[in-house]
Parts: structure tokens; C-alpha cells; sequence
């Protein structure tokens, strides 16, 4: 009987030409044929694609495989340059020791306490935005009226941020976030935000706040340099992720109007509701690692300096670990999603984001319960150009008193 040929490589699947809360067309294909496929790069490089949430979260915890930047290949059309390394403070692209002693430096504080006595700001912010969303009126992008500016204004109260400099700041972190991006725009971008960060710095040294920034640079465990990097990442990182997760998420509630109805009129149902919601959007869409080393995993060899593409978005679709994973449950207990990463870099201010998704998204209908879409679904318009996936704009109507 002949062998079973040896599967040709595959490239990345991108395109949502279906429902825009499914994973691109052709990985769950993928993920049902092996977990762990060859994958061509477009800069030429053989490496893999991981769709299976065994084989992601393996990968993830497994200190055999780095995050550095600079070990990687891209995995996007439109940037297959060389990946610099990540600017000094950027947590994501280093591995341990170096990351070891920033996680340790912050996890004190954002720990699960901290951040629930942040609850009650939220619910202001949150109170605050739904009346200002409320005299906007019917036909309001949600986006920029809602969905920004809570936890934006959430994340510069933690760091000691001046919230009326977001302008200032946004354009930087958006630029960051894009999949397309050069690395030489990238570059330009996490500059610009270091140059904002550097004033930032110089007054928290000079007179330190009760905020997250002036703590760390009371303690003086930081350089100049460290403090802004660090401080220019977790304000980047905090703008966008849980914006696109309370956008995204009302999308989605808003197109299936049972679960809307199940989270409006059950307020313990929130805490589980976010994390299916996190499980199902999964707006973090992929991540990657180096190998540093060969590793046999899932019968293949991933040789050294192998590049291999985790997409999580399918991990977290896979129905060896979720029953019915293409269906939206709010009651589903989603633990064990991908949502926030896995191991050492599984993120760092989960707990701020659920506090947010928690108290806006029931918020929101609550205050608006005939709330719906302005537009026709299909006319949403998707970021399937960012590596945080979501909406770009989310026009939303009511019946007014």
C-alpha cells in the first residue's frame, strides 16, 4: 500500500467572507486535518501553523520557544522584511530572564484585588458614556462614542495618563496595532508614543503620583528608558484590545438577541458571559513563536529557528475542547479559552479588561434595551487589517421615550 504523501505546505487563511465572528475560511479545516501544519511565509520561510487548542497551549507554556521579535517571520502579505526586536519595555517580544523581572515588578499590581476596587470608576466612566451616548442620539457610532473611551479612560487613570492627550497617544497605538504595517512605521510609532511617555517620566520622577506610573518610578527599580518603554506598551496595549472586545461584543450580542436578553435580565450571568464572549471572538486573533531548539510535538519536528504561527481564533473554536464551538452561549463555562494568551505572556491586565467587559457590556443593555444595529449587518465594517480584530465603526439605533 503506497505512503500517505507528505501534505503541501500551506499559507496563512485570512479571508471572513462568512460570518464576521468566525474565524477565517479554511481553519477549521485545517485544524480538523492536524493540528500542526507546514505553513509558508511570504518572505519564503517554511515554518508552521498551529490550529488545535492542545497544540497552541502547549507551545505557549513551553519554554523551548521564543517571543522575540527578531527570531520571527511574519506571517502577514505586506510586511516580510526582517522583524526588529521589541524596543526596550515591550513585554510581548521578550523572553525570560528579561520579562521575568518586569511581570515581577508589575503583577503586584494588577492583581484580581486591585483591579475590582477599580469597579466603582468603571461604573462611573461607564454611567458617564452611556448618558453621553444617549444625547448623541439614535444613529451613534458606538465606537467612539462607547466602546473607546471607557477603558481608555480606564487605563490612563491606572497609569497616570492625562485622558485629554489620548489624541495625542491614539494615533501611535492604532499604527502599532496594524497588520501591514512596516517595520520602519512600526518603529515610528512606538517612538512617537516614547517621546509622549519621556515627559510623562521626567514629571513622575520629579513628583511622583499615587498612579501605576508614579509607583514604579518611586521605587526606582526602573531606568528612564525602561519607565517609558514599559509605560508606552501597557497604555498601547490597554487602548485597544478591550475597545475592540466591548465593540466586537455588542456586535455580537446584538446579532443574536437571545443571549442580549439572557445578560440584560440576569446580572449574575456577566462574569461567565464575558468569558464566552472572550472565548468566542478571541480578538486577539494570533500570536508566535521561535523554536529554540528542535521540538517533537503532535509527531512533527519543529526544527530550531522554525517560525510557528499560533492561531488562537481556531484553538478557541476547536471542539475537542469546547462542545458546539461555533455557537455563541453565555452560559457556556468557557474556562481554559485562549482569549488573554497562555503561559508566560498570557496578559497582564486580564483582570482590568474583565472588570471593563463586565460592568459595560450589561450596562449598555440595560440602559438601552431595544438597542440594535443602524446598519445592515453585512454593511458593519470589519478590521480585518489589525491584529486586534473587531469593528471600525458600530452605528446603533433605540426607540427613544
Amino acid at each position: 500500500m503506497p505512503a500517505h504523501p507528505t501534505p503541501l505546505p500551506v499559507t496563512l487563511p485570512t479571508g471572513r467572507p462568512g460570518c464576521p465572528f468566525d474565524p477565517p475560511a479554511g481553519l477549521g479545516e485545517l485544524r480538523e486535518r492536524t493540528p500542526l501544519v507546514r505553513m509558508t511565509y511570504p518572505d519564503g520561510h517554511l515554518g508552521w501553523l498551529a490550529t488545535g487548542h492542545a497544540t497552541v497551549r502547549s507551545i505557549m507554556g513551553d519554554p523551548r520557544f521564543s517571543s522575540r521579535y527578531e527570531l520571527m517571520h511574519n506571517p502577514f502579505p505586506g510586511a516580510e522584511g526582517p522583524i526588529p526586536p521589541a524596543p526596550v519595555g515591550d513585554m510581548t517580544g521578550m523572553d525570560a530572564p528579561e520579562h521575568t523581572r518586569y511581570r515581577r515588578l508589575l503583577m503586584g499590581r494588577f492583581t484580581v484585588r486591585r483591579m475590582r476596587r477599580l469597579t466603582e470608576r468603571v461604573e462611573r466612566i461607564t454611567a458617564e458614556h452611556l448618558d453621553s451616548l444617549e444625547r448623541q442620539g439614535p444613529g451613534t457610532d458606538l465606537v467612539e462614542a462607547f466602546a473607546r473611551p471607557v477603558p481608555a479612560l480606564a487605563i490612563c487613570e491606572l497609569l497616570g495618563v492625562p485622558y485629554d492627550d489620548r489624541a495625542r497617544f491614539q494615533r501611535h497605538a492604532d499604527t502599532v496595532m496594524t497588520m501591514d504595517a512596516t517595520p520602519e512605521e512600526r518603529y515610528a510609532a512606538v517612538a512617537g508614543l516614547q517621546e509622549y511617555m519621556a515627559g510623562l517620566v521626567a514629571a513622575q520622577r520629579a513628583r511622583p503620583s499615587d498612579h501605576l506610573l508614579g509607583d514604579l518610578a518611586r521605587d526606582g527599580d526602573l531606568t528612564d528608558e525602561e519607565l517609558v518603554g514599559l509605560g508606552g506598551f501597557l497604555l498601547a496595549a490597554g487602548l485597544d484590545t478591550t475597545a475592540n472586545m466591548i465593540a466586537h461584543g455588542t456586535f455580537a450580542l446584538l446579532v443574536h438577541p437571545e443571549q442580549a436578553e439572557a445578560l440584560r435580565t440576569d446580572p449574575d450571568l456577566a462574569p461567565q458571559a464575558v468569558e464566552e464572549l472572550l472565548r468566542y471572538l478571541t480578538v486577539a486573533h494570533t500570536s508566535a513563536r521561535s523554536a529554540l531548539e528542535d521540538v517533537e510535538l503532535d509527531g512533527q519536528v519543529i526544527r530550531a529557528g522554525e517560525t510557528v504561527t499560533l492561531s488562537l481564533e481556531a484553538a478557541d473554536r476547536d471542539p475537542a475542547r469546547f462542545h458546539d464551538p461555533d455557537v455563541l452561549d453565555l452560559r457556556r463555562k468557557a474556562t481554559g479559552h485562549l482569549g488573554f494568551g497562555h503561559g508566560i505572556h498570557q496578559c497582564l491586565g486580564q483582570q482590568l479588561a474583565r472588570v471593563e467587559l463586565t460592568v459595560a457590556l450589561p450596562a449598555l443593555l440595560r440602559r438601552f434595551p431595544t438597542l440594535r444595529l443602524a446598519v445592515p449587518a453585512d454593511e458593519v465594517p470589519l478590521r480585518t487589517d489589525m491584529n486586534i480584530y473587531g469593528v471600525h465603526r458600530l452605528p446603533v439605533t433605540w426607540d427613544e421615550a
